[in-house]
């Protein structure tokens, strides 16, 4: 509330108590379904957003089925991600498909865009920030380039300082996921506090 992000993630059994505390606020509450490796079955992640928006939460994170997509089984992956989608979008939650790019191969990041476009997602994203990486610069222009301006990217995962954050956004992100977003807001703070002191000397 105080910095006025655009959502806090929190696990779905805390959803309720998050949605009272930002109630009216225009805050989204966001709750991650498929953690961590996407690897539950649709039904199950279903339900599992189902709940989550029930109980408060307006943004799902599903991470993508990362044993299906590094199969190639993309019939698979789709009818996944749309098990969800329906589910969240009947109650007009948005969707951030969690793609764990640290995983992939170039052409599985851009298949996995692909898919979660046609399945209706509203986001692609970068990773559950539990992966072996985070977000990258290079992650996230790709992910731009293949969803184009249709579908929002986030780019999360290691995301600790404003220079960085500053340079995912250039490159295309349109959300930020990072524990750190208090010191980047103090970070940001500061740089435009410096940009507006006459020079010395």
């Amino acid at each position: 509330l105080e910095h006025r992000f655009a959502a806090v993630r929190v696990n779905p059994q805390y959803a309720g108590r998050a949605a009272q505390a930002l109630a009216g606020s225009g805050i989204a509450v966001a709750c991650v379904v498929g953690f961590p490796l996407g690897a539950t079955t649709p039904e199950a992640k279903a339900v599992e957003a189902e709940q989550a928006v029930q109980a408060g939460a307006n943004e799902i994170d599903m991470v993508v089925d990362l044993g299906h997509l590094k199969s190639g089984d993309y019939r698979d992956v789709a009818l996944d991600i749309l098990a969800v989608v329906r589910r969240c979008h009947e109650r007009r939650a948005l969707v951030k498909i969690i793609l764990e790019t640290a995983l992939l191969s170039q052409s599985e990041k851009v298949a996995g865009c692909l898919i979660s476009a046609e399945a209706g997602a509203d986001f692609v994203s970068t990773s559950t920030g539990f992966g072996p990486g985070g977000a990258t610069a290079d992650d996230v222009s790709l992910l731009r380039r293949v969803v184009g301006p249709s579908l929002g990217v986030a780019a999360a995962g290691g995301i600790r300082s404003f220079s960085e954050a500053h340079a995912l956004l250039m490159t295309g992100a349109t959300r930020l996921g990072t524990s750190s977003g208090v010191e980047i807001v103090k970070q940001a703070a500061g740089a435009a506090e410096e940009g507006r002191q006459p020079a010395s000397g």
